[in-house]
């Protein structure tokens, strides 16, 4: 399942806003998600490898925020994603990029 142009963009900027209210670095969120800061600056703009990737950094943003009193807002990554058929939830519980 694809998303539709503007859902794209959407997604772009709930990401970015999301990075950016939580106040980490590329390097921190990378580093933490054992991977590289320009994978995870790809994975911003979903320039991805896999659909799991956004997912994956919308969780961890989600819990990073919490962790700091702080709720993270998206609009279209929303819903319960081991319930969507196309997704392998395994790869999003296991953190696993690339």
């Amino acid at each position: 399942m694809s998303l539709n142009q503007t859902e794209q963009q959407q997604t772009i900027d709930d990401l970015k806003r999301n990075f950016t209210l939580s106040g980490l670095t590329l390097e921190q969120v990378a580093n933490d998600l054992m991977t590289t800061p320009a994978r995870i600056e790809n994975i911003l703009n979903l320039k991805i490898e896999s659909i799991e990737e956004p997912w994956i950094l919308r969780n961890y943003l989600t819990e990073k925020l919490a962790e700091i009193g702080k709720k993270a807002e998206f609009t279209v990554l929303v819903g319960d994603y081991h319930r969507l058929w196309f997704l392998n939830s395994q790869k999003i519980d296991h953190r696993l990029i690339g």
